[in-house]
């Protein structure tokens, strides 16, 4: 069976924003602008993108 997946990019630096929204993003494995991670579709990943929908995109 296959997984599901989600490419999630970095679109606007994390700087000025709330401590816990930066740990968001590193733990999504995004550290640069125009990064892209291929992560499994789980409930934590979506709630993680959620949370700091206004800097990621999903493609």
């Amino acid at each position: 069976m296959t997984k599901k997946t989600l490419t999630v990019k970095l679109v606007k630096s994390p700087i000025g924003t709330r401590a816990d929204h930066k740990a968001t993003v590193l733990g999504l494995g995004l550290k640069k602008i125009r990064q892209t991670r291929v992560l499994e579709d789980t409930p934590a990943v979506r709630g993680m993108i959620n949370k700091v929908n206004y800097l990621v995109q999903v493609l």
